[in-house]
């Protein structure tokens, strides 16, 4: 395949007519794939050939034997975790890049790379009301942000960690990370990660809407300074992956400043909503915070994989990785060589894909999407709690619902009688919901994040439960 005889623009041309097509129709396929365990390897040679293929037989097993096991999150009725979407213009943006191919690790190794994530972090941080003494940098995923702000706030200790390390020093006291049940799982593994270890991640209690009690933060920090331990960075949430529960940031930020400790705020879903101005206020707390991450990929309809790290003090944050070979030593002054700002070298020209779907929709498009999605839960949460036997569990502030159907009468513990309506639901191919636990009980979840979502699909979703659960449910004696 070369420029010089045209197949290669035959070939990608067909790829663009069935990426076209898909984007057409989504939704005809199920949205949660109906492969067995193992069905692919086994329908795979155990090599790869000695000699290449031909692009018409690559392609054929592609649509024979990829597509059916994809679990479609392009999907307009995929409900599950948080709902995503590509925006048709991005796919475009992410074939560019990968056709350039540059690694974006140095200013000089491609300069619209890096300044292009200059301007573009710039824009989103504008749209988010951030202040603009804060710094952005792309990573993959809010884990590998959240990771590297942890790095940051052991850095920021003054601990010579750097050059000494943690390991059999006795004059290093006992790391701690401060955060609720609710947080999300990488943050302890970060800290595992760092040698700070899964016993000094301290859980904080939360009140009745999820949200992280300051009183009971700052008792931990107190209590731990007093016994020994060293309280290196507490983390507020905004929005959180069971709930979408927010923690009082401002309030937060006010004890964590007192005692000397490094907040840090995962946005990752929540934050993106601070665009619309009525929810602003996701983000005003976090004006005072050390790090923020926001992911652009869950629900700025930019693809995976693009998460915004903020920080306040990026020099921190380079002295805490720059490490570089004579090779990449670099002379340029006023530039950012990212591979400086975190643990990979190698970075993808991911800000090309954001810069895409910024200006194609532009501030008011998104907005308008967001809204859509966030009315679309709340009416949801309306059909609920309108309904008997079904209750809301949780507050639903932005576009996603928990929920639990608890009727009178059951064939089955409550529990068990919500796994199966979902089950039964998923089965269908129709639609693709998750759960979560809240109060040690089974919760059903509603995560609507996909801009093709409609009122109809949402209505289908809440009716196939309806159906299911009406199907489960004994009738009352008499």
């Amino acid at each position: 395949m070369t420029p010089d005889d045209g197949s290669f623009r035959v070939a990608f041309e067909r790829v663009a007519a069935w990426i076209e097509d898909y984007y057409r129709s989504p939704g005809r396929y199920p949205v949660l794939s109906r492969s067995r365990p193992g069905e692919l390897i086994a329908a795979l040679p155990g090599e790869a050939p000695a000699d290449g293929e031909p692009f018409d037989r690559i392609f054929a097993d592609f649509e024979r034997l990829i597509v059916p096991g994809i679990t479609h999150w392009n999907h307009p009725r995929f409900f599950a975790y948080f709902a995503i979407s590509a925006a048709q213009v991005t796919v475009l943006a992410e074939a560019l890049a990968a056709a350039l191919d540059v690694n974006a690790m140095l200013w000089r190794t491609s300069p619209a790379a890096t300044e292009l994530e200059d301007v573009t972090l710039g824009w989103l941080r504008i749209m988010l009301g951030l202040p603009d003494d804060f710094h952005g940098i792309v990573y993959d995923t809010a884990s590998i942000g959240g990771f590297t702000a942890l790095a940051a706030a052991r850095e920021a200790l003054g601990l010579d960690i750097r050059a000494r390390g943690m390991a059999g020093r006795s004059d290093l006291p006992a790391l701690r990370v401060y955060v609720t049940e609710h947080t999300h799982s990488h943050i302890e593994k970060g800290a595992i990660a760092l040698g700070i270890g899964r016993e000094n991640v301290v859980t904080v209690a939360v009140d009745d809407a999820f949200a992280m009690r300051p009183e009971a933060l700052a008792r931990a920090i107190d209590d731990d300074r007093a016994a020994g331990y060293r309280p290196m960075c507490a983390v507020a949430t905004v929005g959180t992956t069971s709930t979408t529960s927010t923690d009082p940031v401002a309030t937060i930020r006010e004890l964590t400043r007192e005692r000397g400790v490094w907040l840090h705020v995962d946005a990752a879903y929540g934050g993106p909503a601070a665009i619309l101005p009525e929810f602003r206020w996701l983000l005003d707390g976090a004006h005072g915070a050390d790090s923020i991450v926001v992911n652009p990929h869950k629900w700025l309809f930019v693809p995976v994989d693009l998460s915004v790290l903020y920080v306040r003090d990026p020099e921190l944050l380079r002295r805490t990785f720059s490490l570089a070979s004579d090779v990449l030593v670099t002379y340029e002054s006023g530039v950012h060589n990212y591979m400086d700002y975190g643990l990979q070298l190698g970075r993808r020209f991911r800000a090309l894909k954001l810069w895409f779907a910024l200006r194609t929709y532009g501030v008011r498009g998104m907005q308008e999407r967001l809204r859509n999605h966030i009315a679309l839960a709340q009416e949801l949460a309306g059909w609920i709690e309108a309904e008997p036997g079904w209750n809301v569990v949780a507050p639903h502030p932005l576009s996603v619902v928990c929920f639990r159907y608890e009727p009178s009468a059951v064939d089955g513990s409550g529990d068990a009688l919500n796994l199966a309506i979902m089950d039964a639901v998923n089965a269908t191919g129709e639609v693709f919901l998750s759960s979560t636990r809240l109060h040690d009980r089974l919760v059903l979840r509603i995560a609507i994040g996909n801009e093709r979502t409609t009122r109809d699909d949402v209505r289908l979703a809440w009716d196939l439960l309806r159906r299911e659960a009406a199907a489960r449910t004994l009738a009352p004696p008499g």
